[in-house]
């Protein structure tokens, strides 16, 4: 074979290859455009339920809290940390394995409600996105008011039995 004739020979096909790959790309493109915000909805309904399982974990805890409350001043905890380890026993219990962050602002904290004597009733995302879930939801005792943000869901934890009301209405703080 000589070198002047090894590149004679050239396919009519040539060029189409990458003409495929373009068509290709734009496809893929076109069918992630569509996914894409499908996705992204499917990660803010986890979040949101993320958020409603964490605040009622919280809420939850805050009740705990109050009613395993040693002698007859039963109280809340006056910082998140007291959910976690509770010294007020001869040993540590907890009413949370840990502090759970804000599932919709992680970077921020928690927005908290406080009672008349400053403890901790209540805790709130303080997103003001909106939620996916409309109209009132019960969460297994833990009872939330229809929203036009994730900032007003509170959750309170619930009032044992024989506290029909509570005393003082909540601060936001």
């Amino acid at each position: 074979m000589r070198a002047g004739r090894r590149h004679a020979y050239r396919s009519p096909a040539r060029g189409y290859t990458f003409v495929s790959v373009l068509v290709l790309l734009a496809v893929c493109a076109i069918g992630l455009s569509i996914a894409g915000p499908n996705w992204a909805e499917a990660a803010r309904r986890d979040r949101e339920r993320e958020l409603l399982r964490v605040g009622r974990l919280y809420a939850l805890a805050l009740a705990e809290y109050q009613a395993t409350s040693p002698g007859a001043l039963k109280d809340y905890p006056s910082a998140l940390d007291e959910l976690v380890d509770d010294h007020r026993f001869v040993g540590v219990r907890r009413h949370l394995r840990r502090l759970y962050p804000d599932p919709l602002a992680p970077d921020r904290a928690w927005g908290l409600l406080r009672d008349g004597h400053d403890r901790i009733i209540g805790v709130y995302s303080q997103s003001d996105a909106a939620p996916v879930a409309q109209g009132a939801l019960d969460l297994d005792g833990v009872r939330l008011q229809a929203a036009r943000r994730y900032s007003d869901w509170r959750f309170v934890a619930p009032a044992p039995a024989s506290d029909p009301a509570s005393a003082a209405s909540p601060r936001i703080h």
